[in-house]
């Protein structure tokens, strides 16, 4: 293992594609604590530390971007417009068939789609720092209105200086944007991912030392080993896949034979990665969002409604938002597989090169066969997927974490997803130059 270390430093091109990944890396993290124009910066550390954050959508907003959305930093937003615009784009496809005659056109449609997510990106940035910008300035932001320093979160309200703001974070989202594309373009791992894992990884220390200062040092032994157990569990499923057989009969072109060839689908346990668990979470954020605008003024009661939201769907301790939030992940779970895998299209393509699967005739049948298949191994992976993303809201009810809380939910899958693809590519790398790879 570390003699596969060192070739990878010993290989120049590698070793320029992980200093220019490393560097990129670096200047993120610096942007995330470089606050924005006219924020009241003490204030804000001191609002972060004696409040837990917020919780809901703008959590995990926060998450990914490493804590600088609560920082107000120029770069709050971090990645999350460009996820969102890439999650609006790929369900577009499905509604514009404009969208997917353009994906099916190969590469020179795939930068036109790049092009429109850029500008989608660009948009939702405007769109997420203005209400960023508004909830600071009403105080509502750590959603602690007692505290007169989170009421003082900005040291100049004036009109021109939130425009100020405005832009500086859009156009912090765009400079992210870029470092993700450079980092893809020149390092190692896709970019975009790689950001995201930092942000996340970012997260962890402090996670953990919440852990140990409120449950002392036995609780945090404890929860380290059972993180543990849920990396190597994650690892496994993540690894898991169903392949489908599929072969290709012989055919002759002039004088050369083609085909005659084994190979398999390969069918994910988990094909929809952690996009229903951010679909579940912004969905379950709406009614605690439309109830804290609808919050009585003082010495009046407040609705019953306000009051039942409050009460049962804002904190993620309470076993009904448990329960909500793992139907909703199952039900996100069936709907982003059917969009992004589409059987008919696999088998119309299978027909069209002479594949068939064994036992299966070509066609119609080969369709409905993948998606009786698809069907079942997405119950035990969106299963899989609900229990994963609630371990955070089990460990804020048992030990006392936050809901950023490291091992479980969107941060566990994501940072196991990237780890886990970086060191194949690094992999893939290495094989080429050395014919020896990182794993054995």
């Amino acid at each position: 293992m570390f003699s596969a270390i060192a070739r990878v430093f010993r290989t120049p091109d590698l070793r320029r594609k992980i200093a220019f990944t490393l560097g990129i890396i670096a200047i993120y993290r610096l942007g995330a604590h470089v606050p924005t124009p006219f924020v009241d910066f003490p204030n804000v550390q001191q609002c972060l530390n004696q409040s837990g954050g917020t919780e809901g959508l703008l959590s995990l907003v926060n998450l990914f971007s490493g804590g600088a959305l609560l920082q107000l930093s120029i770069f709050a937003l971090g990645v999350m417009p460009y996820i969102t615009a890439t999650i609006i784009v790929q369900l577009l496809r499905v509604v514009i068939p404009h969208f997917e005659t353009l994906y099916k056109e190969g590469q020179a449609g795939q930068a036109k789609l790049t092009q429109y997510t850029r500008y989608l990106t660009i948009a939702l940035a405007l769109l997420q720092s203005t209400t960023l910008v508004t909830v600071a300035r009403s105080g509502q932001l750590f959603g602690s209105a007692g505290v007169p320093e989170c009421q003082q979160l900005l040291t100049n309200d004036i009109w021109w200086a939130q425009l100020l703001m405005i832009i500086t974070m859009t156009a912090g989202t765009g400079l992210v944007m870029w470092f993700a594309e450079l980092v893809t373009e020149r390092g190692v791992g896709n970019g975009m991912s790689i950001l995201i894992f930092t942000s996340i990884a970012a997260t962890f220390p402090g996670a953990m030392i919440s852990i140990l200062n409120a449950r002392g040092v036995e609780v945090f032994l404890l929860v380290l080993a059972v993180s543990i157990v849920i990396v190597a569990l994650v690892v496994f499923v993540e690894q898991s896949q169903r392949r489908i057989p599929v072969q290709y009969a012989k055919r002759m072109v002039g004088r050369r034979t083609y085909g005659g060839t084994n190979t398999y689908i390969p069918i994910k346990v988990n094909m929809a990665g952690v996009v229903p668990v951010i679909f579940a979470s912004s969905l379950l954020y709406i009614p605690a969002l439309i109830a804290q605008f609808n919050q009585p003024q003082a010495g009046q009661e407040p609705q019953p409604w306000v009051t039942w939201i409050s009460q049962y769907l804002t904190r993620g301790d309470h076993p009904l938002y448990m329960l909500i939030y793992f139907l909703l992940i199952i039900g996100f779970a069936y709907f982003y597989v059917a969009i992004t895998f589409n059987p008919v299209d696999v088998a119309d393509n299978m027909k069209k090169y002479g594949g068939f699967i064994p036992g299966i005739r070509a066609g119609r049948p080969t369709a409905e066969y993948l998606d009786y298949v698809l069907t079942r191994i997405t119950l035990p992976g969106s299963i899989y997927l609900g229990l994963i993303a609630l371990l955070p809201l089990v460990a804020l009810a048992t030990v006392g974490a936050n809901q950023n809380f490291p091992f479980g939910g969107a941060s566990i899958l994501i940072i196991v997803g990237v780890g886990l693809e970086t060191v194949k590519q690094i992999d893939a790398q290495l094989q080429q130059r050395h014919y020896e790879g990182l794993l054995r």
